[in-house]
């Protein structure tokens, strides 16, 4: 597949391994940047999604998605690990869950640009778990050095999921992240705790990049860690 990211947020905050340890599949190795586990939360709002040399879906080509995040690492390759992820289509939801094993939920999304400030909102049905906000870049883009935080956190060329004991995953190829420092006013944020996840009380780590595109590979088995 094929698709745009457009005005995405990274909130990380550091969370404990022993915390996060029980809500990760044992078959996945937890991943760590100096001894320190990380959560993020990431809303944005993709665009131009198709099959490669493909036309657009109806309904399907553009809309919010917000995801809750952590970092596992499987046969020495790094990657992202979902909790959950948000969107506002329930075809997407639903092609989502069938041929990415991946735990997608269908919410109730509104995404506004106003005055330079990305305006944020998704309710998920049926449960607790929303978030509200507005957030900004502060800074320049400003390509972010291999061994830094922030490159660890978010140059990551695939995710893992695990089916029926089994680890699958699925390469995602895209340039390097165009950060900017950010800003944000989070009014309300349930996305972790409907996980299990107790985020700190802390203000997190924040950046912003406008627009990425990026190519997402099918899903495959991986037999053993190699």
């Amino acid at each position: 597949m094929q698709q745009t990211w457009n005005d995405l947020l990274f909130a990380h905050w550091p969370v404990s391994r022993e915390q996060l340890r029980p809500l990760v599949p044992a078959e996945l190795p937890l991943d760590s940047f100096n001894g320190q586990c990380w959560v993020a939360i990431a809303p944005f709002h993709m665009s131009g999604i198709r099959g490669r040399f493909m036309p657009p879906i109806p309904w399907t080509s553009a809309l919010p998605e917000l995801n809750v995040r952590t970092y596992v690492t499987y046969g020495n390759k790094p990657g992202v690990y979902f909790f959950s992820l948000d969107a506002a289509s329930r075809l997407a939801v639903w092609g989502a869950r069938t041929f990415y094993k991946l735990p997608y939920f269908f919410a109730q999304m509104h995404v506004q640009d106003r005055e330079g400030w990305i305006s944020y909102t998704s309710s998920r049905s049926n449960s607790p778990a929303q978030f509200r906000g507005r957030y900004r870049p502060v800074t320049p883009v400003q390509l972010r050095a291999p061994g830094s935080l922030e490159h660890w956190l978010t140059e990551r060329y695939c995710l893992y999921t695990v089916s029926g004991g089994s680890v699958y995953r699925s390469e995602i190829h895209h340039p390097h992240w165009p950060l900017q420092d950010a800003e944000a006013e989070i009014h309300a944020n349930t996305m972790a705790a409907a996980g299990g996840i107790q985020l700190p009380f802390a203000i997190p780590l924040l950046h912003f990049s406008k627009k990425l595109d990026v190519l997402i590979w099918p899903l495959k088995k991986v037999d053993k860690q190699l």
